[in-house]
């Protein structure tokens, strides 16, 4: 149970030498009644037994009674403190005169200062707001306590905190940093600066700020942009180096790229970050975009003319920066606005009155876009590629979003956040977001009668299944994912291994896809099927590609690109190849190469844009950590080799025509003659035949005979119409 309040009687400080002990003295008998330590208004004062106190008298100094706004002689109401305070790890004092005299200038070592407060004031309990007497070398100072940052109580399992109240630890490890206001004439030099000051917690939990599988771009983004400002101005000023003024994440949609900018400013203890997405910056009237522009870093060129190394860092986030900083050059408006904005900014960043108390972010998904200026060392340096996440990332993120509805009680216990993160290759963590999302609305949509929408919702019975996942899986795709649909699709009629030539050639591509998954120095690997046309060199290719188990899988048709111009044609498979590179392992498939090209045989024509493209695309290797293989199709070998596109692919591999045993393999694979049918129906049938015909022929005659097998007259019949017999 708290004591009750004594009134006591405020007293002037026994001695002046006294003051700066920021002690409360009181008479011996009233200390045996007090004990260590007593609470008076808002703070608690280390209580102290002196023989020239009266009994029943609370002295204080000046500054003490100021802060209880009491007068020698008027009463107070204190009562025994018995604690226990938090032991403070960092104590941030202002600093000022006492008495501020016009011109007066001081320089503070902090480390003195420090080394002395800490021996000082041990054991002493000191509050937020709290004024103190502090003497530095014969000169006294009012410090007020601007913030208290407390080593945790079990209950925070020993994380630190902003708190309002904590004890100087007697063993010397609580720390002292200085602050000082504009014009006062107090400068500290030798400021020891706290990782505290810059962040506002210790630790970081990632999952916390709803941030997931990004670890590893945090730890090099506070590496390279936020390290050597923990440190104090001057070990950097010896090191001679300068602070990262400016970083850019970039990387497809849906990565998390403004997610993490937006947290970077949470996490920080500069001023609020000021947010502008790129387009809001451009103005209709003349020289306003660049005036707006200026206004952005006004308030960090005032503050560092003020304060200089002593400013707080200013946070400008620019998301979709690509639409204001495009290459010089590149805008054809006419106006030239594009141009001048960007030059304005690199003024800002780095120029002559370049500041130091400023960190640019921008935000982009075309850094090719990018005027190559602002991406030099001392502008936008810090360039952090936010991808897709890997596995373990997509795991996180996952249980990010389903924290809640665990918490809750609402997810079943049969969720296996791990095995979906598995089966979400190439999900972006908005993609994983929205995967979430639509589990969800199956699981509410269960729950809902919908003849009866005014009913009763049962909150109790529900929860979102793993179902509701199984089913949200094949509703939410990745953008960046494989084209299962559209390679079943050029396999409507199987895949059959009918010659001993055929089997040779699926090894082969086989064992290339195995090479280039386990080789640690070729990430890149190429391959084009040669054959006759009908041969199934495509069903082929998408059997392969499927095989692969690739997590991005896409396919290069012309049918997709009819009507697209050159610039546009070529412009679309390069992009195919650059969403390729942003996954772990990619498969891209380039079916009839000669169409792609627009090859005709009369004049002959084809388009050299696209051809130069395809000769450069197969020979990038993709950037480190990611593999591709890419599957060409064709039927006109003699014109790839004219055109040297055969020597751009690593292998060449040539699917063999249809002989009599691999017509007779099919036909018996297949099953629609019966077997004393069977070689009667192959030697009808043309050696030159085609695959793709062959299966076409087959499926119509077996239509003809309405059944399950072909009855020979109807195979004859069909063969005389089609004109594809002997003869």
């Amino acid at each position: 149970m708290a004591a009750s309040f004594v009134e006591m009687r405020a007293a002037p400080c026994p001695s002046q030498d006294l003051a700066t002990t920021n002690l409360a003295f009181v008479s011996p008998e009233d200390a045996a009644r007090l004990g260590a330590r007593a609470e008076a208004g808002p703070v608690v004062f280390s209580v102290q037994a002196h023989p020239g106190v009266e009994p029943g008298s609370f002295a204080l100094n000046t500054v003490q009674r100021r802060l209880l706004r009491v007068s020698a002689g008027d009463p107070v109401d204190v009562r025994p403190w018995p604690g226990p305070a938090l032991p403070g790890e960092v104590f941030t004092l202002e600093l000022a005169f006492v008495t501020n005299k016009p011109g007066r200038e001081e320089e503070i070592d902090a480390e003195v200062l420090a080394r002395s407060l800490g021996g000082r004031f041990a054991g002493q309990v000191f509050t937020e707001g709290q004024r103190l007497v502090v003497e530095y070398i014969g000169t006294n100072f009012i410090a007020t306590v601007q913030g208290v940052l407390c080593a945790g109580d079990p209950a925070s399992r020993g994380a630190p905190h902003e708190g309002s109240r904590a004890e100087v630890s007697p063993g010397g490890g609580t720390s002292f940093t200085f602050a000082t206001p504009s014009g006062s004439g107090i400068r500290v030099v030798n400021q020891k600066a706290q990782a505290q000051q810059l962040f506002k917690q210790k630790d970081f939990n990632f999952e916390s700020l709803g941030i997931g599988g990004l670890d590893r771009q945090f730890d090099e983004i506070f590496r390279r942009a936020f390290a050597s400002r923990v440190y104090p101005a001057h070990v950097v000023a010896k090191l001679g180096i300068h602070h990262v003024k400016g970083m850019l994440l970039h990387g497809p949609p849906g990565t998390g790229k403004t997610l993490i900018a937006r947290q970077i400013g949470k996490m920080l203890n500069g001023k609020e970050p000021k947010v502008v997405k790129g387009p809001e910056i451009l103005s209709k009237y003349v020289g306003a975009s660049e005036e707006n522009i200026r206004n952005l870093f006004a308030d960090a060129e005032e503050e560092q003319a003020s304060k200089g190394e002593e400013s707080e860092l200013h946070i400008i986030i620019f998301d979709e920066i690509d639409s204001i900083c495009k290459q010089r050059g590149s805008a054809r408006d006419g106006t030239g606005v594009h141009d001048t904005i960007v030059n304005q900014l690199l003024t800002k960043i780095d120029g002559v009155d370049a500041l130091n108390n400023i960190l640019l972010i921008g935000m982009t998904n075309r850094k090719d876009m990018l005027d190559d200026a602002m991406l030099r060392p001392g502008r936008l340096e810090v360039q952090i590629e936010i991808g897709l996440p890997d596995e373990g990332g997509r795991q996180q993120i996952l249980q990010i979003h389903t924290s809640k509805m665990d918490q809750h009680q609402f997810l079943d216990r049969g969720v296996d956040t791990a095995a979906l993160a598995a089966r979400t290759q190439n999900y972006s963590g908005a993609e994983l977001e929205g995967l979430v999302k639509s589990a969800t609305s199956f699981a509410l949509n269960r729950n809902v009668d919908v003849s009866d929408l005014s009913a009763p919702l049962d909150e109790e019975n529900l929860k979102v299944e793993m179902g509701d996942f199984e089913n949200a899986l094949q509703e939410v795709k990745p953008a960046f994912g494989a084209a299962v649909d559209s390679l079943e699709a050029l396999r409507t009629y199987g895949m059959y291994e009918i010659s001993e030539g055929h089997s040779h050639v699926m090894a082969t591509c086989r064992m290339l896809v195995q090479q280039l998954q386990r080789s640690e120095k070729n990430p890149l690997m190429t391959c084009m099927l040669q054959g006759a046309a009908g041969a199934g060199k495509t069903a082929a290719a998408a059997t392969l590609a499927l095989e692969s188990c690739f997590p991005f899988i896409k396919l290069v048709t012309a049918e997709s690109m009819v009507g697209f111009s050159e610039q546009a044609k070529c412009s679309q498979i390069a992009k195919v190849f650059e969403d390729a590179y942003k996954s772990s392992l990619s498969v891209v498939v380039l079916d009839e190469i000669e169409r792609l090209l627009e090859y005709v045989p009369i004049g002959p024509r084809f388009s050299n844009v696209c051809l130069q493209a395809l000769l450069v695309l197969l020979k990038r290797k993709p950037p480190p950590g990611h593999k591709l293989f890419v599957l060409g199709t064709t039927s006109s070998a003699d014109v790839m080799s004219c055109m040297g596109l055969d020597a751009a692919f690593s292998y060449t591999v040539e699917l063999p025509c249809l002989d009599a045993a691999s017509i007779r393999s099919v036909v018996r694979t297949l099953d629609v003659f019966p077997e004393r049918d069977l070689e009667a129906a192959v030697n009808l049938l043309d050696r030159g035949l085609s695959l793709k015909r062959l299966l076409m022929l087959l499926e119509l005659a077996k239509q003809e005979s309405k059944s399950a097998t072909i009855h020979m007259d109807t195979f004859v019949q069909v063969l005389e119409d089609l004109t594809v017999g002997r003869g």
